[in-house]
């Protein structure tokens, strides 16, 4: 029961931000993104600065390029696809990959002027969630209710992994009972009772960290072939992590953010003014976080001292936040992008 009912707020908090994957099931990928003039007004979700490419994604395949030499100056390009944009990742300055619904997957090799399609399911209606490259040839991208994929030719060919080892132990047991009883149905169920796989991070000490639904902690030695549940002190999801030097972050629900060092051995809940999901979190300049959340809260976590709400904004939700090459801090959430000044 705890389980179904924390997998409904999220599906409320993905259809809040995201909207619905079902939703553009029928023509998602049938045809490319458009230019729109309010498009910059319209849902982003991510931002990512790599040198001095900054790219901001978010629904219906709309991508955003901030012009270097026009300060504050966004310019939408045409991508492959009408999916809704998760998360942009960008390696080098010129290579880069986004990810969404319908587990769409684009790639540019030009620093998001122009983009190619790499993979597109609609019919299994999830949305991929994060990305990541450990080099320009191996990555691998997660999304809801585990959904998992791996590359190892810079995203020319991607092939899907079940991580059996995130399964609670009874789900173990009931998919080995069920695959000797009703081989369909063991293969429409296991696609349905992984945990939503939200954000992934790779670590000072090179392990990878990975954050999702109902207080998956999970880290991995070896790329994330073989992941470890980390013994973890909340059961709501998780949408985010960052390091900050030795401290590691993670944060969701309800206002709650947690942090660790590495050896992951005891966990501490930082106190927030507000209980507003936590999306989004950038280093300040005093050595803490500024965090970015539901209810259009921007938060400041000083190193020392207590939490603050810095700004709010009304009736929206903000999603991301990134700094890009000359320093401005840019935010993105459902009313589209603004500077932090």
């Amino acid at each position: 029961m705890l389980f179904s009912m924390l997998r409904f707020v999220f599906v409320c908090l993905i259809a809040t931000l995201f909207l619905s994957p079902v939703a553009q099931a029928s023509d998602a990928n049938s045809s490319s993104s458009q230019i729109q003039p309010l498009a910059i007004e319209s849902i982003i979700l991510d931002i990512a600065t790599k040198g001095a490419t900054t790219v901001a994604v978010g629904e219906r395949g709309h991508v955003f390029i901030l012009n270097g030499e026009k300060e504050g100056l966004w310019t939408q390009v045409l991508t492959p696809t009408q999916a809704h944009l998760t998360k942009v990742l960008f390696i080098t300055p010129e290579l880069g990959w986004a990810v969404g619904h319908d587990a769409t997957i684009i790639h540019t090799i030009d620093a998001g002027l122009t983009w190619q399609l790499q993979m597109s399911s609609p019919e299994i209606e999830k949305p991929l969630m994060d990305i990541l490259f450990f080099d320009e040839l191996n990555g691998v991208a997660i999304g809801a209710y585990g959904l998992f994929y791996r590359t190892s030719d810079g995203g020319q060919t991607w092939l899907g992994e079940y991580h059996e080892e995130l399964l609670f132990e009874e789900d173990v047991s009931y998919l080995a009972e069920l695959k000797a009883e009703d081989e369909a149905l063991y293969l429409s169920e296991r696609s349905a009772l992984l945990p939503h796989f939200n954000r992934l991070n790779v670590l000072s000490n090179g392990q990878l960290i990975m954050v999702g639904e109902l207080g998956l902690v999970a880290v991995s030695d070896n790329q994330g072939k073989q992941w470890t549940k980390v013994d973890f002190i909340y059961e709501g999801s998780l949408f985010n992590t960052i390091q900050l030097n030795n401290t590691i972050f993670v944060m969701g629900l309800r206002g709650h953010i947690f942090q660790t060092d590495l050896d992951m051995g005891s966990w501490k809940e930082v106190k927030l003014p507000v209980e507003s999901t936590i999306n989004g979190a950038l280093p300040n300049n005093d050595g803490g976080l500024v965090l970015v959340g539901n209810a259009g809260v921007i938060i400041d976590v000083p190193a020392q001292g207590e939490s603050k709400i810095i700004h709010q904004r009304q009736g929206e939700n903000l999603v991301a936040i990134n700094q890009d090459p000359q320093g401005h801090i840019w935010v993105a959430g459902t009313k589209g992008l603004f500077e932090l000044k």
